[in-house]
């Protein structure tokens, strides 16, 4: 009964949270409340979760690199995979080194190994969290490609960082071969293994589908064993999990171009998937505020037995956070230096020359979030003798701070530094939206003809077929007509599209208001209404 209760309470405070940032009159990172509200919760109870690094790992993880693997724009991220790739793999081992040795100087009771669990879990970045907080100065589409491709790929290379530094403090050795070769098997057995989980699974349900009929609750909950199954074999035989579950989300948008899911299954399955993105990543901020308390008092006993003030956790932070940020910055100038240099005389277009204020844009839009949280949660509690693991609660507070000081520095600083930015006018991608909507309506025109030739064979109602299809078929011609046209005709067919979307989701409305004036007048069954409203939505979701 408690830990149902305490999973409640989390989700509550989700919810809450939510409210409260629509509410508040500047954009406060939502993380930021969410954190706050599970100090609150454990404040004025007595509730206590206590956490199995494994399970939470599994619990969060997969499903939340999955989707990120899922939906992240293809197209920017082999574009743009030189800068992202320099940045997610090169930039990560760079934090790793130069992050590891600086925490093990400074603060010398945390051994070598775990200053490296630490530097390499503070290096994956969060563009959820960055997006949250520019959003009343919204970030550049291919500046967030470029963030969004970098975090998915650096989620899995600063876990697999400190992977091998946890198994070098618990078995007190380390092996530069071994670690090439183990990571080599992690990574292309990682790869496959999601690669494989997904091609197998969407083609297994699709012969299902074809023979047996589609259930969309059936589908979605497949969707969402995806990442989980991918984890767990990958796990069995020793490989990345964690780049399994990525991989498995790449993977799953391929598969997802075959088009052979119901429209009505990848509806649900969408609105499935956004809850559990925003609840996984809410709970593991309210579980960080929740826990504060108690890693807050293990970090200040660690402090304390090395006999200094417990001020200095908060120096620690801002030193670790600066750091990061000038380790970033250095990182991001020479790279993309490089990259220009490369690339110079070609035709290849750079996202703009690394100006200082663009740099500074990228290194304090590197906030940490839900995968720096969730990884150092995951630190073991013994070493393999019986002995604790050494400072888990003072790493595991530096770590929580500095997701707290990144995000209220960049909330401070990024809309400043994204206000007027000079940056290239990127594609509108208009040309290619209209040349698909035009091949798309001539597809329909086509498939229209032939099924109401086919429909109307032989029957004596051939014309009631005939004016039908002339209907729908005008339809589509006049959505041709408005994508060829160009100049004046071409922004006076926008207006009007604009226009016809106002007035026809009015209409909407009020269809849906007075179904249910109906329902509440009893003059009308629920169930017909369910069914009625379920259109009328799905109409307006063609809108918005």
């Amino acid at each position: 009964m408690e830990t149902i209760t305490v999973i409640l309470l989390m989700l509550l405070a989700v919810v809450v949270s939510d409210s409260i940032v629509r509410a508040l009159p500047l954009p406060v990172p939502l993380p930021l409340v969410q954190i706050g509200l599970g100090a609150l919760i454990a404040s004025v109870t007595t509730i206590r979760v206590e956490l199995d690094p494994d399970i939470f790992f599994l619990l969060f993880l997969p499903p939340l690199l999955f989707l990120d693997g899922w939906r992240i724009p293809k197209e920017g991220l082999f574009r743009d995979k030189g800068i992202i790739l320099e940045m997610a793999l090169g930039l990560v081992v760079f934090t790793v080194v130069g992050l590891g040795y600086l925490i093990n100087w400074m603060i010398p009771s945390i051994p070598l190994p775990v200053a490296f669990a630490l530097a390499a879990i503070v290096s994956p970045t969060d563009p959820i969290a960055v997006s949250g907080i520019a959003a009343r100065v919204p970030i550049p589409s291919r500046m967030m490609h470029i963030l969004e491709g970098e975090s998915l790929l650096n989620d899995a290379s600063g876990l697999v960082c400190m992977r091998f530094a946890v198994a070098a403090m618990l078995t007190g050795a380390f092996s530069i071969s071994d670690a090439f070769f183990t990571f080599l098997w992690l990574a292309i057995g990682g790869i496959a293994i999601g690669v494989g989980v997904t091609l197998g699974v969407t083609r297994g349900k699709a012969f299902l589908a074809r023979h047996l009929g589609e259930e969309s609750g059936s589908q979605i909950l497949i969707s969402l064993l995806i990442p989980f199954g991918a984890y767990l074999l990958a796990e069995h035989v020793h490989a990345s999990g964690i780049l399994a579950a990525v991989a498995a989300g790449i993977t799953m948008s391929y598969a997802e171009i075959t088009g052979q899911a119901l429209a009505v299954t990848r509806v649900r399955r969408t609105a499935v998937w956004d809850t559990v993105q925003f609840a996984a990543n809410g709970a593991i901020f309210v579980l960080l505020g929740e826990q504060l308390p108690g890693i807050f008092s293990g970090a200040v006993e660690n402090i304390a037995a090395g006999r200094s003030s417990p001020w200095w956790l908060v120096v620690y932070i801002v030193v670790i956070t600066l750091a990061l940020g000038a380790l970033r910055f250095a990182w991001v100038w020479a790279s993309w230096s490089i990259t220009l240099s490369r690339t110079a005389g070609t035709r290849e277009q750079i996202l703009v020359r690394p100006s200082w204020r663009l740099v500074a844009t990228m290194s304090v839009a590197g906030v940490r979030g839900a995968i720096t949280l969730a990884g150092i949660l995951t630190l073991p509690l013994f070493l393999y003798d019986g002995s604790l693991f050494p400072a888990r609660d003072l790493v595991i507070f530096l770590a929580a701070g500095v997701i707290i000081l990144s995000l209220v520095v960049a909330s401070i600083a990024l809309p400043r530094l994204l206000n007027n930015i000079e940056v290239p006018v990127e594609a509108s991608h208009r040309k290619e939206e209209d040349y698909a909507r035009i091949a798309a309506a001539e597809a329909a025109i086509m498939a229209v003809e032939r099924a109401q030739h086919d429909l109307a064979a032989g029957r004596p109602d051939a014309d009631l077929y005939a004016d039908v299809a002339a209907q729908i078929m005008e339809l589509y011609r006049k959505r041709i007509d408005g994508r060829m046209r160009l100049g004046e005709e071409r922004e006076q067919t926008a207006q009007t599209d604009e226009v016809e979307k106002v007035l026809f989701t009015t209409a909407l409305k009020a269809e849906r208001q007075e179904i249910y004036r109906l329902v509440r007048a009893r003059r009308l069954e629920t169930a017909v209404a369910t069914k009625m409203v379920r259109d009328i939505d799905l109409l307006e979701a063609r809108y918005g």
